[in-house]
């Protein structure tokens, strides 16, 4: 029996507001990732393809093509609502939710940099991830538009752990000392002959002795991975070894 001064039309219509209501809320549109929070794990739709993101990102790793995007797109909506901005350490991913962070490493010449996730994309062929403007500056890749790279989650604290596989392997990033020089001009020297190669070679200024450069190739995937490369150079660099980043 309904209450007094109270119409079905009118008990219909408080029924419908209160489910609109709850369908704007959902858990699976926020939901907690390594400390932080995020939106953006529900399915959605591209060019007749469906796409079910990540209810989390922990223990992502991914290698693959990246791409970026720039002028045409800055000051426009991204997926999770903001503006682009192409020169903010941003990028695109079709499955990781929003507000991932990311470290994303150039295989070919070793330089790194970390992103958050804030928008979907790409949609051009085997592409993994579409970055901004300026973090495909800081990687090197401008003028060539793509570069092979790998992706890692990080944690609240940026940090990546090392996963331990069955067979005892460390998988994480690794990478080969090769030289250590006060010289910048030699260790230069050094890492554009290993390039020229074809190894991934980067250059590491000392944190405290700013006048120490460290020449290191990879980055490796794996600790074993690192080692096997590691043999075939033990002639030439008598001194090498595996760091773990």
């Amino acid at each position: 029996m309904l209450p007094p001064k109270l119409s079905l039309p009118l008990l219909l219509l408080a029924l419908l507001f209160s489910l609109v209501l709850g369908g704007c809320s959902s858990k699976e549109d926020s939901v907690g990732y390594m400390g932080g929070r995020y939106r953006g794990t529900k399915s959605y739709t591209v060019r007749g393809k469906t796409y079910h993101p990540y209810k989390t990102a922990r223990g992502y790793r991914e290698t693959g093509v990246a791409s970026w995007y720039g002028p045409g797109f800055h000051g426009k909506k991204t997926s999770n609502g903001e503006r682009y901005d192409q020169n903010a350490m941003t990028a695109a991913h079709k499955l990781l939710p929003f507000n991932t962070r990311l470290r994303v490493t150039n295989l070919h010449n070793g330089r790194s940099v970390i992103v958050r996730i804030n928008d979907r994309g790409p949609f051009v062929g085997s592409r993994i991830i579409d970055l901004s403007k300026e973090a495909a500056r800081q990687l090197h890749m401008i003028g060539s538009g793509t570069a092979r790279v790998s992706l890692v989650a990080l944690d609240a604290g940026n940090r990546e752990a090392a996963i331990l596989t069955p067979e005892g392997d460390m998988l994480g990033l690794f990478y080969l000392q090769i030289g250590a020089f006060t010289d910048i001009y030699r260790a230069d020297r050094l890492a554009t002959m290993m390039r020229s190669k074809g190894y991934g070679c980067r250059i590491v200024r000392h944190e405290r002795k700013m006048q120490d450069y460290y020449v290191h190739l990879g980055p490796y995937l794996s600790r074993s991975a690192a080692e096997k490369v590691g043999r075939t150079l033990r002639r030439a660099f008598k001194d090498l070894f595996v760091i773990a980043e």
